[in-house]
């Protein structure tokens, strides 16, 4: 227990699509360890919303032909009612759009303002000509400056995943209608982030969480930081203090929110908002993805305005289905009300498999074949089988529970398991806590095996009645630990014990108080197997779907395959000229540590050995790369990506990052004309 009060939150869903078990990877584990801290004893409040700007959510508005703020409360309540669904109870979830987080941005912007933490730019951006209008974010597609891939909005979705500030992206063209944008000037104002790269470096290392945000984050801050454009030209978002044309960048007022929302649940309870904010520890839950925002932008921002930045940010591994890359445009995804709740599935299933699978910085795959396989061997065969057996023979055998203490062996074991799932927990070990609690069940089930109170019953009643006994204890012991991970399936345990409050009410140390009731409630099977013909039903679900998508993106049905529109722009043959093309071969290539999408490409181009940084390492693999012959520009501007110098730019085509390469062998250094 920690006497400190600690404000939890979880990264904001963005409200223009519907929740998928991406999501859940960063909510079930901060549900889990929200219920198990607060059962110990800590003062910790739970907070979460939905994260409403930004043009995305305009985009779907106008395909759609409604308002962003009915787009937003769409898929809001749909948020809310999934995370309800799943057992996933915040203190409060908000919407960044109400009144308070208006408020609330506003004056931390206008503090920061006053301090002198941002500036005014005159920039070039992007205007369509034909919709009239500045191109923000997902409003422009382009080409990235620095890896050459292309890009949207403000990041290289499909290169080195860099961010990509107004103005930078090359070859605009407007999202909406594919028109060639042109260049005109706007005013914009800039976050000065780059003058707290020495707060940050002394900040960082203090940084709780795991150790994947903390490290990603130092090594940012050591290669580059750049000051931030936060205004966009839009209508929708919090209007910037004193202009009436610009809204604040949606990864200013999104993270503020947490801070509005802590304010709306104190107001609605009586409480203190400052003191989780500016006395206590602050938790965030994000996804690997984000990692940037909360550990460099957001505790930057917080700094320059006189907050508290975060305590500890833990950083969720990606989500793979089958194996596969998770991707909603390939029909590689699990929808969690479709795919799941719909089906009548358990809650419990779910937040168990997420939580019990791996590491939680480590990427989850997720199979239904496996699913199928924990849920049976781990809770029905181990954790169930138990509780049921224990709690059967006493109902069976004895009809009321067996009047003798339980013996000081069991009440040792018990405790030795609550001090490695409380160290766990605390850790953000959350697969450590759930495997000491299913030990717990493990051992009462090999207690209970190996002294078989079925056959002592009849020469030895006293010593069965021991035995079971003893049981009890370990299944209440399991009832109580196990409720933040399977909130629903422990009360129906707790309440098969013959107790008739609720578990989430009772403190973990009741597991060390010896069991008291003399009779148990109605003692029924605790989880139900998942048969072969139901996943196999939705394995044929998710098939059929990822099938679909490959049509679809093929050109067959009623849609066409999709091709970029050729440039508008007549260059002529001495603009080619320009381009100094070499056969390169490369003699060595390695990942760029940190980076999920970045080689670091060793090039023989004849006349030396050229460093290269491309962004194609979710396409190749180092080894792959190694003695292939590329063509190389080698009279580019050196650029460089984390930190890392790079002397030129290979060629490749299409999503897939195609290789374009010489079809026979000619020597390094070969000029291509």
């Amino acid at each position: 227990m920690t006497n400190k009060p600690t404000v939890v939150t979880c990264g904001l869903p963005y409200t223009n699509g519907f929740c998928h078990l991406g999501h859940l990877r960063t909510y079930i584990p901060g549900d889990f360890y929200v219920r198990y801290l607060r059962r110990l004893g800590d003062d910790i409040v739970f907070i979460c919303g939905s994260d409403n700007h930004g043009t995305p959510i305009v985009v779907t508005a106008e395909a759609e032909k409604t308002t962003p703020r009915a787009v937003s409360e769409t898929y809001h309540a749909h948020f809310d009612n999934v995370f309800k669904s799943m057992g996933i109870a915040f203190d409060r979830f908000g919407m960044t759009d109400d009144p308070t987080n208006h408020h609330r941005t506003a004056s931390i912007l206008q503090t920061l303002i006053d301090r002198g933490y941002v500036y005014e730019q005159t920039i070039q951006q992007s205007y369509c000509p034909s919709c009239k209008r500045f191109l923000p974010d997902r409003y422009v597609e382009g080409t990235c400056p620095y890896c050459g891939k292309h890009a949207r909005g403000d990041e290289c979705d499909s290169g080195c995943g860099r961010h990509l500030e107004p103005g930078e992206i090359l070859d605009p063209v407007c999202a909406t209608c594919g028109t060639k944008a042109e260049l005109r000037e706007q005013k914009h104002y800039y976050f000065k982030l780059s003058s707290f790269r020495d707060y940050l470096l002394e900040y960082l290392p203090t940084l709780g969480g795991t150790l994947n945000a903390k490290n990603y984050a130092i090594g940012w801050v050591e290669n580059e930081l750049k000051d931030w454009c936060i205004t966009r030209m839009m209508d929708w978002g919090v209007k910037f203090p004193g202009s009436d044309d610009l809204v604040c960048y949606v990864w200013v007022d999104a993270p503020i929110g947490y801070i509005s929302f802590t304010e709306e649940w104190a107001k609605a309870t009586n409480n203190s908002w400052q003191k989780y904010w500016c006395e206590g520890d602050r938790v965030h839950f994000i996804g690997s993805d984000i990692i940037y925002h909360h550990c460099v932008f957001w505790p930057a921002m917080l700094h320059g305005a006189g907050y508290q930045p975060p305590s500890a940010v833990v950083a969720s591994g990606m989500v793979t289905i089958d194996g596969e890359k998770f991707s909603k445009s390939k029909g590689n995804v699990v929808w969690t009300k479709e795919d799941y709740l719909d089906k009548g599935l358990p809650a419990d299933y779910l937040r168990y498999y997420l939580l019990a699978y791996t590491s939680h910085t480590r990427e989850l795959d997720f199979s239904w074949k496996e699913f199928q396989a924990r849920i049976n061997n781990e809770l029905v065969n181990t954790f169930g089988n138990f509780a049921n057996r224990s709690m059967s023979l006493v109902k069976t055998k004895f009809g009321e529970v067996p009047q003798v203490p339980v013996e000081a062996e069991i009440f040792a074991e018990i405790e030795r398991s609550l001090a490695g799932i409380e160290e766990a927990v605390r850790a953000f070990e959350f697969k450590a806590a759930v495997d000491g609690i299913l030990l717990l069940a493990a051992y009462g089930n090999g207690y209970i095996s190996n002294a078989a109170p079925w056959k002592l019953i009849k020469e030895d009643p006293e010593a069965a009645a021991q035995i079971l006994k003893n049981c009890l204890q370990i299944v209440k012991a399991c009832a109580l630990v196990m409720q933040p991970v399977m909130p629903e399936s422990s009360q129906k345990l707790w309440e098969m014990l013959g107790y008739t409050d609720l578990v989430e009410t009772r403190p973990i140390s009741d597991a060390l108080v010896p069991f008291e009731n003399t009779t148990l409630g109605d003692v029924k099977p605790l989880f139900a197997r998942i048969e072969d013909k139901q996943r196999e039903e939705m394995e044929a679900l998710l098939a059929k779907r990822a099938e679909d998508s490959k049509k679809k993106a093929a050109g067959k049905d009623t849609m066409e395959a999709v091709i970029e529109p050729i440039s508008e722009e007549i260059i002529t043959i001495d603009d080619v000229a320009k381009l100094d093309l070499r056969v390169g071969r490369v003699v060595k290539a390695e990942r760029v540590p940190k980076t999920t999408k970045l080689l670091r490409l060793q090039v023989d181009i004849g006349t030396e050995v050229r460093q290269i940084v491309s962004g194609i390492a979710d396409v190749y693999t180092p080894e792959e790369m190694v003695d292939k012959k590329i063509i190389v520009v080698v009279n580019l501007k050196p650029a460089k990506f984390r930190g890392e110098e790079s002397n030129g730019m290979l060629f490749a085509a299409g999503d897939e990052a195609s290789l374009l390469i010489p079809l026979k062998d000619v020597p390094e250094g070969t000029k291509v004309h």
